[in-house]
């Protein structure tokens, strides 16, 4: 079965695939000692733009690792390059009538970076994390070497320390990972619930032990007082015809505005990227007259990051607020997992003392007992994923203090913070947070010589990048 907006792109022979690894190694290899590096990527969802590459950083060309090796329908496993973006992974995958167990939400994400980092979406409260669904990875070390990386092999370790490593213990050139079915079209359930009972109701809607459950859910909060679950379920048939919020339509609002609604796989799949979430009401493109205008293969959300990073990189912004004389924005662009029975906390001080709207709600259980040493969630605990993106006002004198609050909160309730964007734990906190022994003893096998930075610098900007 092909699904609707599905293009296969062609496979990559294992010929071609050698040849682009041993490359990569032969140029990795002849840097000299000390040398700085980093992988050279078209496109980067980070957003620690103050902790960029320096100047003397070699750039590693990885364009020859950027897709997909073959899909296996019968055993439902995909083997893909490491720099592969989930928009040609998809693509692939739906061509045969499946999808990864997550997909995470933005087109240029590539499945190594979601594996060495983290991401999730509205199947993670069945599926549990990216790096769940990895049955084997190579890897380059930092000393040069590719290791084949399997839950119970030779470098076992490295695999379950992979996750959240951001790049400090190696490269992903090559992932076994799982696929699952599924139909041509999703139906979405918009359920407006009560402040009082959301932890509950998600709760309710993520039982593992529930027959007939949902396939996805997420969850959008409009103001203090408004939120709504989205529960989706895979169907063959959408009745009268699917949504299209690729147009002049915006997905987001929809919530507000249908109680039932239906997409194709493909659209449902990739429903937050073309507004990036609601972000790209920043740029004007939710303004009808511009939307006409603004040509529909650019409302991507790589197109606006690098709008923002143009804007970080010349700082017109910032200059704009001195010229009029208002107050800078302090940007506070984070996703963190809190403990549901401790949501309801999370967002009353997370209103009251950040105050940015709207914000997105996303179930999380891991898949299995296996515990991620470096991103230490309980297994079996259900945990919510909150993520806002924006700016607001600083606070005299205190550059980072909603940030600093976030992370307050997120420490006070049990939870944990992604690091794809800045980082205000001092070194001492940071570790303590993501596990530094069991970091250190990894960077001790597979580093010994400090190649590559270690994840506190890399992710607070601290030093190399």
């Amino acid at each position: 079965m092909t699904v609707a907006g599905s293009s296969a792109p062609p496979a990559v022979s294992p010929e071609a695939h050698a040849a682009a690894v041993n490359d990569l190694i032969g140029k990795y290899r002849a840097l000299p000692p000390g040398a700085r590096v980093r992988l050279g990527k078209k496109s980067s969802n980070l957003f620690r733009f103050g902790a960029g590459a320096a100047a003397d950083t070699t750039r590693l060309d990885t364009s020859a690792l950027t897709g997909v090796l073959g899909v296996d329908a019968e055993s439902r496993t995909a083997e893909v390059q490491g720099m592969t973006t989930y928009e040609d992974l998809v693509s692939a995958t739906l061509a045969r009538g499946m999808m990864p167990l997550v997909v995470p939400q933005l087109k240029t994400i590539t499945l190594g970076g979601a594996v060495t980092g983290l991401g999730i979406e509205s199947t993670s409260f069945h599926h549990g994390l990216p790096h769940e669904s990895v049955l084997e990875m190579d890897i380059l070390t930092p000393g040069g070497e590719i290791v084949t990386a399997t839950p119970n092999g030779e470098h076992a370790d490295l695999f379950q320390g992979f996750p959240n490593s951001y790049g400090t213990l190696g490269y992903a050139l090559r992932l076994k990972i799982e696929l699952q079915p599924v139909a041509p079209y999703v139906r979405l359930e918009h359920r407006r619930v009560a402040s009082s009972d959301l932890a509950s109701v998600i709760t309710e809607l993520c039982d593992p032990d529930a027959a007939g459950g949902p396939d996805f859910v997420d969850g959008t909060v409009f103001t203090p007082g408004e939120q709504y679950l989205t529960v989706g379920r895979f169907i063959d048939d959408p009745g009268p015809g699917p949504s299209d919020y690729t147009g002049q339509q915006i997905f987001y609002r929809s919530i507000r505005e249908r109680t039932v609604d239906h997409l194709t796989a493909h659209d449902y799949i990739w429903r937050w990227d073309t507004d990036w979430f609601w972000c790209s009401r920043a740029f004007g493109v939710q303004h009808p007259l511009v939307r006409r205008v603004w040509p529909r293969r650019y409302r991507r959300s790589d197109v606006y990051r690098k709008i923002v990073a143009f804007d970080r990189r010349i700082g017109f912004s910032s200059r704009a607020h001195r010229l009029t004389r208002t107050p800078q924005e302090e940007p506070v662009i984070q996703d963190v997992e809190i403990p549901v029975e401790r949501l309801a906390e999370f967002l009353d001080a997370f209103h009251t003392d950040v105050g940015i709207t709207p914000v997105w709600l996303c179930p999380l259980r891991l898949r299995g007992k296996q515990r991620w040493p470096l991103y230490p969630m309980e297994p079996g605990e259900l945990y919510v994923n909150v993520g806002f993106w924006s700016t607001v006002p600083e606070v005299p004198g205190r550059p980072d203090a909603h940030n600093r609050r976030v992370e307050e909160l997120v420490a006070d309730l049990g939870g944990h913070k992604s690091l794809y964007s800045t980082v205000h734990y001092d070194e001492g906190e940071f570790w303590k947070h993501y596990n530094g022994p069991a970091y250190r003893a990894l960077k001790r096998r597979y580093d010994p010589h400090g190649r590559l930075p270690d994840l506190y610098s890399k992710v607070t900007g601290s030093g190399r990048a």
